[in-house]
């Protein structure tokens, strides 16, 4: 049954293994170069250990992607009705630079798409959640949770986020198509891991384009969280992404707070891309 009381318990999964990443954060640790080049730390490790163990008895028989468990084949996963799509640490390059902008992530997808989502940011002590039909929410701390909103967006200034570590030319292309359409700056704000999407969520920006590499588990949770919130997670042809793919890799894509507005068409190049 996913319920309330199923995602109040994931928000305590992301919440333990926030607490883990934090008792390394300000330690001397050893920083590993995966195959692909990314880094790796024992606080990745450590907060995968845990959120596998914590979910196993939540859903019996669920099981686990994570991006510290990607040798898992397309063979094994390919009948996986349901399954749980873990990043236990979204953002180790912020973790690396203690700038703080790092999160623990974990989705519940079922039948391709995300319907429960956790977000939490253990620096700022902020968690991000949505569970399908039931809104999308933030709490901080102890306080109550609030529900989130994305903004309308009107002809006019464009609210754009863009990835701290990873932008690059394409991003800049589609900045300077916005500002050209709507004939005003477009303000920009820098930040890390899947910060991003919520920050489109709760409507402090208008649009995420991420027009580079990322993986399933970089978007599963913030992707719920997303639509609860009014936005969408979109490809550059305008389609929602979907999970559990052969390959784990995303395609370049869009999120976007108002869904009325025409997002692709500001840089149509980009559908060359799918």
């Amino acid at each position: 049954m996913i319920s309330d009381s199923l995602l109040a318990a994931v928000c305590d999964v992301a919440l333990q293994a926030g607490q883990v990443i934090l008792e390394i954060y300000d330690q001397a640790y050893e920083v590993i170069e995966k195959a692909d080049g990314s880094p790796v730390t024992v606080a990745d490790h450590r907060a995968h250990d845990l959120i596998s163990a914590q979910l196993a008895p939540l859903l019996p028989g669920t099981p686990v992607l994570s991006e510290e468990s990607s040798e898992i084949t397309y063979q094994q996963r390919a009948d996986w009705s349901r399954f749980w799509l873990v990043d236990p640490l979204d953002g180790t390059k912020e973790f690396i630079r203690r700038n703080g902008e790092f999160t623990v992530n974990i989705g519940l997808i079922e039948n391709g798409f995300p319907i429960l989502g956790v977000v939490h940011t253990p620096v700022r002590r902020t968690t991000h959640f949505a569970l399908t039909g039931g809104g999308a929410w933030r709490q901080v701390e102890d306080a109550a949770a609030e529900m989130i909103t994305v903004r309308p967006y009107q002809d006019g200034v464009v609210r754009m986020v863009a990835s701290r570590s990873h932008s690059g030319a394409e991003v800049d292309r589609f900045r300077n198509s916005l500002r050209a359409q709507s004939g005003q700056e477009v303000e920009t704000v820098s930040m890390g891991s899947a910060l991003k999407v919520c920050l489109v969520a709760e409507g402090v920006a208008d649009v995420y384009p991420r027009l580079g590499p990322t993986s399933e588990w970089d978007t599963g949770a913030s992707h719920c969280i997303l639509n609860e919130a009014g936005g969408c997670l979109m490809d550059c042809a305008g389609n929602e992404l979907q999970y559990n793919k052969p390959s784990v890799l995303n395609p370049w894509f869009l999120a976007v707070g108002d869904t009325s507005y025409d997002w692709i068409n500001v840089c149509p190049e980009l559908k060359d891309r799918q």
